[in-house]
Parts: structure tokens; C-alpha cells; sequence
């Protein structure tokens, strides 16, 4: 029997139905939006002379946010009182400037908004919006271009501040450390800078890590980088800056008390060689240490502790003379504590114990070390400049386990507390557990040179000084990821030295180069590095 017409219609749209039904999936809502916000129209318009408003309102097409104005937004020249930029923490299809300051006479101003633009929904950034207007005839259009770099990091150093200061009757070498530029802009998420809308003349051109971001050089928390020689506009050169942390003027804080018998000075600028001197009367057996906390500007002053409400200090160095008084409060004394450097030991370091009190004395007839066939090892003992550290150093076999044993007060510290038994265990590795790195130094430079092997974290595993360009080998390297940085060592002194603004001095070139030496073990690498 033949189906109808109006049957055969009525089966084969159900079958579509849960054909459909089957298929069907959660709907993807089309392509994600990544198109930033456009402008539709600004009032007074972007590049307007003769600007005499005190307002403005910049329209798009979406609804917008600003994110992070506060740090994005860069007005230049600087004005006094910061405008008013609304709205901010809401959605809108128009930023408002509310003018606050009164404004130059024939000045060309920019408004840089960076990267703080950005679409309601997906935050697509509308980068480096910039908004320009002149109170006199016509738009400066001058450039100044470059890049800033840090060479003593491997990371790109970001959100950089680069000033122009113009060179007037009233100009001097102090203007930067006083006044805020006269163009400004900002590396934001690159290296790279421009600075834009500049009219013609002489200026200084200099780059900050501004640490308060106010705008103003602080030698303290600052790092800056400048151009020696005047930059005279127009121009179309190109300039990269190095930023480095200058090393500020000695100034030694007033001690504070950590616990009975420990006090610590804190303090700026070069420290080392500071004499401390105790003015107050002190007992017979009085002893006294001195160390400095690496990478901290600290100085620890540890010493046998005895009745006084206060001890009276005198502190110089060179010129720089001050006197403090600390006063004494804490019942509290540090209890001797000793660790090991850990349990694997390099073939090529030497075995050290580790106190948090200085340690004054060592009686060598009570400690032992043991190798895994219970035979003595020789040893001799060195003591740390810091009297934190006390170094075994004795010949080491490849895969070798060794025992270290020391008996009660073999070592006594400062508050002549002695330790209690102590059981150490360490081994090492097979040869072939480590890799080699072989670095060569090529260059034509006359001078010395500083070879660091940085890990991926930046820190120095190894460093080598060397007269002249030649061929440095790393042994016994775990196996990892290293870098190389390389300083030309100018005054062949071992040490990078910093730069000086005042003294227009710049700081001793380093290199950092970065690509990626992975090594692992039983692995040899060689490399060339060439220094221009």
C-alpha cells in the first residue's frame, strides 16, 4: 500500500527533527573578538592648536575601561596637578580630561594612555593611544628614539621611564634630582621608547627604573641610565641607554638590638672597611665580630653580652665619621645551631658547617671524618672571614660516601657555647655526573675581562677574571641550563663598577649573553662568545 502525500511529508520531518536533535551541541558564540576599541571622535579633536579648553572627551566605538591609568597614562610635559581621567572603574564609551593645571603658552602637550585602554568584554588594548593638543600655533612634531636596556639582568627590563630635560638658562646637572622633565615617555612592555611631539633645541636625555614613580631621580631606589653628550633637536640618531644603580653617599643607620649580645647596623653606600667602635666600658673578656649579610646592606655586631642599659658606638670610614647609642633591651640569646652545606658534595668545594653565631673557637682533636671504608681522612679546618663558616677541607674521591663527626664543643661561638654531638653525612658524584663548559673570550679590546656562568635563575654558579681574551673552562657543572655574562673589566680591578650621573661617568660595560647552554652529564660545550 502506497503511503500518502501528506504521510511521507509528516515521517521525513520527524526524521529531520531527531537528526537534528542528535547533532545538536552547545553553541560556540562565534569568533572570539580581538579587534581593539576604535576612535570615533574627539572634542576639541586630537591635534587641535590654539587650545584654550579645560576639558575633554575622547569617543569610541564600544564600550570601553581604563585599566591601570595611574601608571599608564604619561603627560608630557608634566603638569602640576594630575587631571582628573573619568570614568575609571566603570564601563564607557568616552574618556573625560578634566584640566587642573593652567597651561603653558605655545606648548605643544601629549597625552600617552599606554596600554590603559581596553574593550569592556575581552580587555583587547587599544595600545598607546596618545591624545595631542598645542596652546600655540602649530603641533610640535619632533622624535627621539632608541632603546633601554639592563644589562646585568636576562630579562627584558620593562615599564621604563625615558625624560628629556630641556637645556635653559636655568638648567643644571641638579634639575633631575629636584624637577620633573620636560617630555616624558615610557618603555611600557618593551624595550624600545619614543618620544614624540618635541620641539627643536638642546636637551639631556636620561632613562629611569623609577622605583616611586614620581617622576624625579632618587639615587637611593633608582636605576638610571643617561646619554652623555647634548642631544641637539632635530636629529636622527638613534640612542641606546644602559641603566645601572649607582652606589649613593655612605650613611650608616642607628643600630638596632636583634637578641642579647646581636646587634645589626643597617646602612647606604659603600660599607666595607667600616670601623665600628664600642666607646662604652666593656668587662675583661669581652669579645666582639663583625660580618656583613650578603646581598643585604646589614652589618651584624655580635658580642659576649654583660649588664648595660646601652652601648655607645662610634662609626667611620675616610671622611665619614657618626656616633650612636643603642639601647639595650632583649633577655633573649641565640642558642648555637649548625647545618651542613648538604648532602652532596662537588668535587671541586670544599665541605663546610654552617653557624648562625660567629664561631670563636675549634678544638680539631674532636671532630672526625670517615670514609665509607671507616678509614680517617685528613683534614684541615678554615675559617670564614664572617666566622659563620667553618670549612673541612680534605681530599675527595669521586662516588664516595664520608662521615663527620663532632664530639660535644668541638666548636664554640662568640657566647662560649659549644655545640652538641654532632653526626654529618655526605657524598659525591661520579665524573661523569657533571659537564664541562668551555667558554671563548674572542675581541680585539686591549683590557681584562669578568666571565659569570649564570643559571636559569640568574644566579652566579661560576666566575672567572682573565687578563686577556682566551679560552675559560667550567668543570664539574651540574647538569642544567646556564648563560654567560662578560664585563669588560676596564680598570682590571675584578669588579664591575657602577656609573655616576654627576660625575657623567658610565658604568663598565657588560654583555649578557643570552642563549641557552643546556648541558648535561658527561657532556662537553664549547662556545664562542664575541666582544665588540
Amino acid at each position: 500500500m502506497r503511503l500518502s502525500l501528506f504521510k511521507l511529508l509528516s515521517i521525513l520531518l520527524l526524521m529531520s527533527f531527531f537528526f537534528n536533535c542528535a547533532r545538536r551541541g552547545t553553541p560556540t558564540g562565534g569568533p572570539k573578538d580581538s579587534i581593539p576599541p576604535i576612535l570615533i571622535k574627539a572634542i576639541p579633536v586630537n591635534e587641535t592648536v590654539n587650545f584654550k579648553e579645560n576639558r575633554i572627551k575622547i569617543y569610541f566605538d564600544e564600550y570601553i575601561k581604563l585599566k591601570d591609568v595611574k601608571t599608564q597614562l604619561i603627560i608630557s610635559p608634566p603638569q602640576k596637578n594630575e587631571p582628573i581621567i573619568t570614568p575609571v572603574g566603570t564601563a564607557s564609551k568616552f574618556i573625560s580630561i578634566k584640566i587642573l593645571d593652567t597651561l603653558d603658552a605655545n606648548t605643544t602637550y601629549l597625552y600617552n594612555f599606554g596600554n590603559s585602554i581596553v574593550d569592556n568584554n575581552e580587555e583587547n588594548k587599544l595600545g598607546n593611544f596618545k591624545y595631542v593638543f598645542s596652546t600655540g600655533t602649530y603641533i610640535d612634531s619632533l622624535i627621539v628614539s632608541g632603546e633601554v636596556t639592563d644589562p646585568t639582568v636576562k630579562e627584558t627590563s620593562k615599564n621604563l621611564d625615558v625624560m628629556l630635560y630641556e637645556y635653559d638658562s636655568a638648567f643644571t646637572d641638579s634639575v633631575i634630582f629636584k624637577q620633573k622633565p620636560r617630555y616624558i615617555s615610557n618603555t611600557l612592555d618593551s624595550s624600545l621608547f619614543e618620544i614624540t611631539n618635541i620641539r627643536s633645541g638642546k636637551y639631556l636625555l636620561i632613562a629611569l627604573k623609577d622605583a616611586n614613580n614620581n617622576k624625579i631621580y632618587d639615587p637611593e631606589v633608582d636605576k638610571i641610565g643617561f646619554v652623555k653628550d647634548t642631544l641637539k633637536l632635530p636629529t636622527d640618531s638613534v640612542y641606546n641607554i644602559s641603566i645601572f644603580k649607582e652606589i649613593p653617599k655612605l650613611k650608616v643607620l642607628k643600630p638596632k638590638e636583634v637578641t642579647k649580645g646581636h646587634l645589626i647596623f643597617g646602612f647606604k653606600g659603600k660599607a666595607e672597611d667600616l670601623i665600628i667602635n664600642l666607646l662604652s666600658e666593656t668587662p675583661e673578656n669581652f669579645k666582639s665580630e663583625i660580618n656583613y649579610e650578603v646581598d643585604k646592606d646589614t652589618i651584624n655586631y655580635w658580642y659576649t653580652p654583660f649588664e648595660a642599659d646601652s652601648l655607645n658606638f662610634s662609626v667611620s670610614k675616610g671622611d665619614y665619621t657618626e656616633e650612636f647609642t643603642a639601647n639595650l633591651r632583649s633577655s633573649k640569646i641565640d642558642t648555637l645551631k649548625i647545618n651542613n652545606t648538604g648532602k652532596t658534595l662537588n668535587l671541586r668545594d670544599t665541605f663546610a658547617i654552617l653557624s648562625n653565631t660567629p664561631i670563636i673557637k675549634v678544638d680539631t682533636s674532636l671532630i672526625t671524618i670517615t670514609d665509607q671504608d671507616t678509614l680517617n681522612v685528613s683534614f684541615k679546618t678554615i675559617l670564614s672571614k664572617s666566622k659563620n663558616k667553618l670549612y673541612l677541607n680534605f681530599d675527595k674521591k669521586p662516588a664516595f660516601n664520608y662521615t663527620i663527626e663532632a664530639l660535644p664543643n668541638a666548636i664554640t661561638d662568640i657566647y662560649e657555647m659549644g655545640n652538641d654531638s654532632i653526626l654529618l653525612k655526605t657524598q659525591t658524584k661520579t665524573i661523569e655526573d657533571y659537564g664541562i663548559i668551555n667558554v671563548d673570550i674572542v675581541s680585539s679590546k686591549k683590557t681584562a675581562f669578568i666571565v659569570e656562568l649564570l643559571d636559569s635563575k640568574n644566579a652566579i654558579i661560576r666566575t672567572a677574571k682573565i687578563d686577556k681574551p682566551e679560552i675559560i673552562k667550567f668543570e664539574l657543572l651540574e647538569p642544567g641550563n646556564y648563560f654567560v655574562r662578560v664585563t669588560i673589566d676596564e680598570n682590571n680591578n675584578g669588579i664591575w663598577d657602577t656609573g655616576n650621573f654627576l660625575e657623567k661617568r658610565q658604568p663598565e660595560t657588560i654583555i649578557f649573553f643570552d642563549k641557552n647552554l643546556e648541558l648535561r652529564a658527561n657532556w662537553d660545550i664549547n662556545e664562542t662568545f664575541i666582544v665588540k
